[in-house]
């Protein structure tokens, strides 16, 4: 019936000329078209559009037919001999019919699959809607930027794989998206580069203008937060082989890489809006960090760098990138930023970077968001490469830089283990100090004192919960014992003359809180093992709070356990305290005898 239906209407509109069709016309031709596709009558459409008698009604009622021709081909599986005269019938409609009547049918039919048929829609489509718009004669400019920001935003969509299983697996498509992508977008990426040399038209100029807005937007989605292969293993990365397309896009259509690093941020700010070009300036700065990654780790496009450029000049426009990629909470974020940093630290001597740099803000920044990450990552591996890359950082650093550095993480770390770390690093410098010819005036002297003001005290006197800060508290008496044995007569470190603050500010009320907190936990002891009666009985788990830090579901033993493990780092501190305290003595002792001796 529905065949019959379709050859009436295609016998009436073969004896009209084009401008004698009605609306009727083409309703019932889509309708019947569209009944027969729906009864599996594919190839019966297919004789009627390649019959050379229809070629006027085709190319003026076809593009009614995209639709339904596209939701009948994702209905039939890739071996079914009905999808490929679907693809048949899709091809010929796209070389028959009206390109800007079909583009926008096909941007449509983008835009309106379910969740499960967006990848296999977009891949349907992406070579006619190419083909559309090359047949465009005019403003394909505007054509390109529509369909790019139409599939862009169905892309997003999708899920982005991780792992390495989900990667080749591809189960949602997205990889094959992004390379499809890439592959729509090559003829007019070439198109704007043949042009280049040519004074520029304003229709290439607004193509260069979309394709660049493309790569940008793809920088940030879905490269910033995809996680590559290893470089062995990049050929075999479609996500790899995506970013590769992506840099090689810019350079083919844009300013060359290192004008585009270095003009960033430059432009000139518009107040009247300035709340729009903040958000835009967030998003590009994610664009760039992605591609100052992509460059400088994965090497992509650094060829076109000037070899005269210094690992100095580099590392300071990468920092600001750096920041932006640690400030980010995601995994393969973070790794970037770390492995970014980590790669612009390496082509540096160790003590080149110079005091001086640490006034721009981002190489401030920047260890305090390692600091972050080593303390608040879940991920054990980050963490660990946080702290690998923070004494990178460090070494790299002169000595008044790293000077300057250790009171800014002594003051914002909050995080007695970070303490700690920053503390022995403190003294390492003091030993380097100490075994040179020459003193290093900002681990001795007066400059060290100001900064051992920093190191021993307890945060809140006697008061401080010294389990929670016993990694900065043993820290700072190791130093101190350090202090007292390699410092002698000469005072090369100042802390003879400071003793007496150093035993007021630090030593004394750490013998007052070591008292009141093996009180306290002995108290808890007593009062555990009196009621263990009843908490063998009960077996119910609670709570107890140790360092300040509520630990959940403990059963009565392993409290005890808690409580006892508490009372031994109290007896370490103790331990190291008065071997400080003996040291200490045994040094005074010896030149007041000496004096004595000479009386």
């Amino acid at each position: 019936m529905a065949v019959e239906d379709l050859h009436t209407v295609i016998k009436r509109c073969q004896i009209l000329e084009e401008p004698d069709f009605r609306g009727e016309d083409f309703s019932l031709f889509q309708s019947a078209s569209q009944k027969c596709l729906e009864e599996g009558h594919v190839v019966q459409i297919l004789d009627v559009i390649q019959n050379e008698k229809n070629k006027v009604i085709v190319r003026c009622m076809g593009w009614n037919l995209v639709g339904p021709v596209v939701r009948c081909t994702l209905c039939y599986g890739e071996e079914d001999r009905k999808r490929g005269e679907c693809l048949k019938i899709l091809d010929l409609l796209v070389q028959i019919c009206n390109p800007k009547e079909l583009l926008l049918g096909l941007l449509e039919l983008v835009e309106e699959p379910s969740a499960n048929q967006i990848s296999q829609t977009i891949l349907l489509l992406l070579q006619p809607l190419q083909t559309v718009i090359l047949k465009l004669p005019r403003r394909k400019a505007s054509s390109v930027g529509l369909a790019l920001s139409t599939l862009w935003n169905q892309l997003r969509l999708l899920p982005v794989p991780y792992a390495k299983e989900q990667i080749r697996e591809d189960r949602h498509g997205f990889c094959r998206c992004c390379l499809a992508l890439a592959n729509f977008s090559r003829p007019f990426v070439a198109q704007v580069a043949k042009n280049r040399e040519r004074p520029p038209e304003s229709d290439s100029e607004e193509l260069k203008s979309e394709l660049l807005k493309f790569c940008f937007k793809s920088l940030k989605y879905p490269l910033l937060t995809v996680r590559f292969r290893e470089a062995e293993e990049s050929e075999d990365d479609p996500l790899g082989c995506f970013a590769s397309e992506i840099v090689g896009f810019l350079l083919a259509v844009g300013d060359s890489l290192p004008k585009v690093f270095f003009q960033y941020g430059k432009r000139t700010r518009n107040w009247d809006h300035q709340d729009f070009e903040e958000e835009e300036d967030k998003q590009l700065a994610d664009s760039m960090a992605s591609l100052s990654y992509l460059v400088f780790v994965r090497s992509l496009g650094l060829d076109q760098f000037p070899t005269v450029l210094s690992p100095l000049y580099l590392l300071q426009y990468n920092m600001a990138h750096v920041d932006v990629l640690l400030k980010r909470t995601e995994e393969s974020v973070s790794s970037k930023g770390l492995d970014l940093l980590e790669c612009s630290l390496f082509r540096l001597e160790d003590g080149s970077l110079l005091h001086r740099y640490l006034e721009i803000k981002s190489f401030l920044t920047v260890p305090q968001d390692l600091v972050k990450v080593m303390t608040l990552c879940p991920i054990e591996s980050l963490r660990k490469k946080s702290l690998k890359v923070l004494q990178l950082y460090i070494d790299k650093l002169d000595s008044r830089g790293k000077y300057t550095l250790f009171r800014c993480l002594l003051k914002t770390s909050n995080h007695s283990g970070v303490e700690g770390y920053v503390i022995q690093n403190i003294k390492n410098q003091i030993d380097v100090s100490l075994k040179s010819a020459q003193d290093d005036k900002w681990f001795t002297g007066p400059q060290l004192l100001s900064l051992l003001d920093l190191v021993l005290l307890l945060p809140e006197g006697a008061e401080t919960d010294l389990l929670q800060n016993s990694d900065r508290i043993m820290a700072s008496l190791n130093l101190l014992r350090y202090l007292v044995i390699k410092d002698n007569a000469n005072n090369r470190t100042g802390l003879w003359t400071e003793l007496k603050k150093i035993e007021d500010n630090f030593l004394k009320p750490l013998h007052t809180g070591l008292n009141m907190s093996r009180a306290h936990y002995e108290a808890e002891i007593r009062s555990k093992k009196e009621n263990r009666q009843e908490s063998h009985k009960s077996k119910n788990p609670c709570t107890l709070t140790v360092g300040g830090e509520k630990i959940p579901n403990m059963t009565p033993e392993m409290q005890l356990q808690a409580l006892h493990s508490a009372l031994f780092t109290f007896d370490l501190i103790e331990s190291v305290l008065a071997r400080v305290e003996e040291l200490t003595e045994a040094k005074t002792k010896c030149p007041a005898e000496e004096n004595a001796g000479v009386k």
